[in-house]
């Protein structure tokens, strides 16, 4: 049976040594001392090992059903979802004034990552929700707020977002689902969505859904959608619940992973709805969610990485295989253990390495959209805004690449769900297909993001990356082993940015062929910036003769690995852009 450890002591180094969050002059931060975070973080791991890890498997292997139109959820979900309300962590970083606890969002993302590496499928309920209400927060009427937001932050109701249908799903321009004005306000909203997760279940008195839909006579394609609020219970005005609306789950999907959570088809005959935001304003609005769960879902790819590694790890020092080639390490036994031969080595440091400068990235991520939110500090917003699309493509991507690692580890037990590793490798999968799948949040960072405001945000990356280079350059040693690969693949950042504006006008296509690459490209370069950042702060930790000697060693030779090993990616990236698109775009689409 997996196991889970919280890696407590890694966040606080993360919020603490290396981001400095009290000093980070974001209002709220100042309050966020090591042992207030500590605390936070600690009751989190417990609830994330004690009561959601055991149930990962349970929600595996049962599933979600659906009897007479009411999803009945795995056994145990439901009194766990009473001990998360119980907890207030759904409104940990939600407003005071609706039930929330007003922390910052670095706090939210921190125990985010905990739970979800315990319990994807059953995470994503109150995830989900947490987003909903993050939307109606953002666009809601002061009524709206009012009626939705303090039951969905204590989570006596959930939430859903409902974007894609049968025929539609990257291209929502083309959805069919109708909101007809109904004279007093509401809309009559009629079609059917699919994929939508969390979308019926018996844990919570309501769902309110957010439903994207056209308004008859509104402009064509993506510009004539509006969203709606479409609660499962229609709402009285005292705030008790009212006749059931016109909404229904017609299906559960059968799926690859995430089984514990219930991914339906809802069909919505003449439900009631509510505008939320302006008429043909709705990806504006749903996109406060979208952006929001983009940033959940690269955690996703994190969490799995690190559940995944921390049992690859406990088989790789317990699994007896082989002899040592240097020589006997375990004279007592058959075998020495997995962990003594250099491949295993060298798929437990990818893991490693990855998971642990995934973690700074999102954690910064983090501070940047408290930054914009809490200091409106319109940079902050967007430099997050630019790299987004690379923490969602990127985080997945790779997340779901050392979840095989992991597997990998294993050997043929790897493969039998008696030993559940195949479990994080099916969940860490929908990561990369869900919120928008990889291949368009590279479409979005080249075709978008890049020249956005005039490319003001990517040059503001490069210096700052520039920046710290030249501020902490003067250590050969430490220049050596992370300055100068990080210098390295930047230029290789820079140069293929080079590329796509020498090439990409005269043939789009240059651009787009080299998209995934450059999203790829960008990642390992953010990942390189993260540990040049902790080398920095273990190697000034250890100079200073305070704390885990060994714990900042560690993090050293770890941070060594990724730059000698990982960055140097980078530069097939390049060769791969600079390519341009005949290799992509040469064979004609008869002859595939």
């Amino acid at each position: 049976m997996p196991s889970y450890t919280a890696p407590t002591k890694d966040m606080q180094f993360v919020l603490h040594d290396v981001l400095n969050i009290t000093a980070a002059g974001i209002p709220g931060y100042d309050e966020l001392e090591a042992d207030f975070t500590s605390a936070i973080l600690e009751e989190a791991g417990k609830i994330s090992a004690g009561v959601l890890q055991p149930l990962n498997v349970v929600g595996d292997t049962e599933g979600c059903v659906l009897e007479n139109g009411v999803v009945r959820t795995p056994t145990g979900f439901k009194d766990a979802f009473e001990k998360v309300k119980e907890g207030g962590w759904n409104g940990l970083d939600m407003p005071e004034e609706f039930g929330g606890q007003n922390m910052p969002q670095v706090m939210g993302t921190a125990v985010g990552e905990m739970f979800s590496a315990a319990n994807q499928a059953f995470t994503m309920y109150q995830g989900l929700t947490h987003g909903a209400a993050s939307a109606i927060l953002a666009h809601g009427t002061d009524a709206q707020k009012a009626t939705y937001l303090p039951n969905m932050v204590s989570l006596d109701w959930t939430g859903t977002m409902n974007l894609t249908e049968p025929h539609c799903g990257t291209d929502l321009g083309m959805m069919r689902t109708k909101a007809e004005p109904q004279g007093d306000g509401s809309y009559a909203i009629t079609g059917q969505k699919i994929f939508i997760s969390a979308g019926e279940h018996d844990m919570a008195d309501n769902i309110i859904h957010l439903v994207l839909a056209k308004i008859p006579g509104g402009p064509d394609g993506i510009k004539g959608v509006s969203l709606f609020i479409v609660p499962k219970f229609l709402v009285n005005e005292d705030g008790s619940l009212g006749a059931r609306n016109g909404v229904a789950c017609g299906k559960i999907e059968e799926k690859m992973g995430i089984h514990g959570n219930s991914t339906c088809v809802m069909n919505y005959d003449a439900a009631t709805g509510w505008l939320l935001g302006e008429e043909h304003k709705g990806m504006r609005a749903m996109f406060t969610m979208m952006n929001e769960a983009r940033l959940g879902v690269g955690m996703q790819g994190l969490a799995q990485a690190e559940v995944a590694y921390q049992n690859a790890l406990d088989y790789a020092k317990d699994r007896l295989q082989g002899r040592d080639v240097t020589g006997v390490k375990n004279p007592d036994g058959p075998a020495d253990p997995l962990i003594v031969h250099p491949d295993i080595r060298r798929s437990l440091m990818d893991q490693k390495s990855f998971a642990e400068g995934a973690r700074a990235f999102l954690l910064w991520g983090a501070t940047m959209i408290d930054a914009a939110h809490r200091a409106k500090d319109a940079d902050a917003d967007g430099l997050v805004s630019l790299l987004t699309p690379v923490i969602k493509g990127f985080l997945t991507d790779e997340g779901y690449d050392m979840t095989v690692r992991a597997q990998q580890v294993y050997g043929g037990h790897g493969y039998i769900e008696e030993w559940g590793m195949s479990q994080y490798t099916r969940d860490a999968r929908i990561a990369m297909i869900y919120e928008g799948a990889n291949g368009v949040q590279a479409l979005d960072l080249v075709g978008r993001k890049l020249a956005q405001d005039g490319g003001k945000h990517v040059m503001a990356f490069f210096d700052l990356v520039k920046g710290f280079i030249k501020e902490n350059a003067g250590d050969e040693e430490f220049d050596a082993q992370y300055l100068e690969p990080l210098k390295a693949a930047s230029k290789d950042l820079q140069a293929a940015g080079m590329y796509f504006m020498q090439n990409g006008m005269k043939n789009p296509n240059n651009a787009l062929a080299g998209s995934y690459d450059f999203m790829h490209l960008f990642g390992h370069v953010c990942l390189g910036l993260m540990w040049a950042k902790m080398g920095l702060a273990a190697k000034r930790s250890l100079a200073d003769g305070t704390g885990d000697a060994t714990f900042y060693e560690t993090k050293l030779m770890t941070g060594r690995y990724y730059m000698a090993r990982r960055l140097p990616a980078t530069a097939m990236h390049l060769a791969r852009i600079q390519s341009g698109a005949e290799p992509v775009m040469g064979l004609e689409a008869a002859n595939f």
